[in-house]
């Protein structure tokens, strides 16, 4: 006869199935899948090339910071659609106050503006109550349209070097300043998230917000801060797209919103909180670029691109469950 303690306790079996859930791995097989499948069949077009790895480095770097603040908000079961249209504004704000102040003061505003957006959106929602999809798809028409119009739809120029040497247009030796920022945002997003009492509260909020608040968790304050979170992020995004193509311009980050949610998901933050995967998101967003690179490569026009694309946002939002 078996005792409590075995009986209660999980088969080999399960936790072997449990470790093996493909669902929860499905970012790493489908990486490694169509990577392969890139190099088989574009590998004389350079897609295997070192500059061709360092571009898709590149390419995913603002999507990767983005994404490692929105696997917060989305770890609480709330949502930013703003992300795009915010990095957009601080671009511009960085470029014109650069301009006319300097590097410091350019720094300060850029950062300044997501925070108070990220404010904005985190006291609507944890304050008033309002839905956070509602809250940021309006805050995203009114980010696009305030950077349009104090630009009067012109491109900024960045004449700054350090700028653009600091913020995305540089190499650090051998290694893309793109990269470096990436690597930080993961590992700050990971150490957070996995090692502190903060990102325990995180999921917590997101996991069942009730029982989190008679725990004695501020849900309300953890919802606002990650929105706070999210907007500088995205804020520090759109001053790398500044640097990098050394001028800010409204239409920076257009349509990344769409991007960073399939790589956050992708990644294995539940859609629905109390679940998220840091190392998995960086691995969503790497595959998305992967994904856009190889299929400029193989010669797919913009549309079909937004074809294939669409479809693996749709994946994404299917194989996300409620954990």
């Amino acid at each position: 006869m078996s005792s409590p303690t075995t009986a209660t306790r999980p088969s080999l079996a399960a936790r072997v199935a449990a470790r093996l859930d493909w669902r929860s791995n499905i970012i790493y097989i489908a990486f490694v899948v169509v990577f392969i499948l890139f190099a088989i069949f574009l590998g004389n077009d350079g897609f295997l090339s070192p500059n061709n790895m360092l571009n898709i480095v590149r390419q995913t770097a603002t999507i990767s910071i983005m994404a490692i603040a929105m696997t917060f908000v989305i770890a609480t079961a709330e949502i930013d659609l703003s992300v795009g249209s915010v990095a957009g504004l601080a671009s511009v704000v960085t470029a014109m106050t650069t301009t006319q102040f300097g590097l410091i003061p350019g720094i300060i505003a850029g950062l300044a503006a997501g925070a108070v957006i990220g404010a904005i959106n985190g006291g609507l929602v944890a304050l008033l109550k309002i839905p956070s999809f509602l809250v940021t798809l309006g805050m995203l028409g009114l980010a696009a349209g305030l950077a349009q119009w104090i630009t009067s739809s012109a491109p900024q120029p960045i004449a700054d070097r350090l700028y653009v040497m600091i913020f995305g247009g540089g190499d650090f030796g051998p290694v893309p300043g793109l990269l470096v920022w990436t690597v930080l945002a993961v590992a700050v997003g990971w150490v957070v998230m996995n090692r502190t009492g903060y990102g325990r509260k995180v999921l917590a909020t997101g996991g069942n917000p009730t029982a989190a608040a008679y725990t004695g968790i501020r849900t309300a304050r953890i919802k606002f801060t990650v929105l706070l979170i999210s907007g500088m992020a995205a804020a520090l995004a759109g001053m790398l797209y500044a640097g990098r193509l050394e001028s800010g311009r409204f239409q920076w980050g257009q349509g990344d919103e769409l991007t960073v949610i399939a790589a956050v998901i992708l990644g294995g933050t539940s859609l629905f909180g109390g679940r998220g995967a840091i190392i998995g998101t960086l691995f969503g967003s790497l595959f998305m670029g992967l994904v856009n690179n190889g299929l400029i490569l193989a010669g797919l026009d913009v549309a079909q691109q937004q074809v294939v694309r669409g479809a693996i946002i749709i994946a994404a939002v299917a194989l996300s469950r409620k954990k």
